[in-house]
């Protein structure tokens, strides 16, 4: 689920200060009470209203990289998965899983080859 925007985050806490009741400002901005009482709550905790970052790993595959391993592929249509993997090393000095590196495939929709 995306986040609201930060301006709409601002309105709604502005409201808030200009002394509207919660549940006014939730019906007026179309979010739920509880959205209202967090920002307020996040604003006083915080001091801002920034969304918290989502927890996990980047990908270690993003958009020039991807078109890297594509070109990497299409050169290459019958390496398997672990050729790949190495040639990725040998291009980028990056180690990857073959895991990492076939979840890539798949955004990508590219197949290789399964077996020697």
């Amino acid at each position: 689920m995306r986040s609201f925007s930060p301006d709409l985050r601002l309105r709604i806490v502005a409201a808030l200060d200009a002394g509207q009741p919660t549940s006014a400002v939730a019906e007026r901005f179309s979010v739920s009470p509880r959205t209202v009482r967090r920002y307020r709550q996040r604003r006083r905790d915080r001091g801002s209203l920034d969304p918290t970052p989502h927890p996990g790993r980047h990908r270690k595959f993003r958009g020039a990289d991807e078109a890297v391993l594509r070109e990497q592929v299409l050169m290459a249509p019958d390496a398997t998965l672990r050729d790949h993997r190495l040639q990725w090393h040998a291009r980028t000095g990056v180690w990857v899983s073959e895991s990492t590196l076939c979840r890539a495939l798949q955004r990508l929709q590219l197949t290789v080859k399964k077996n020697t």
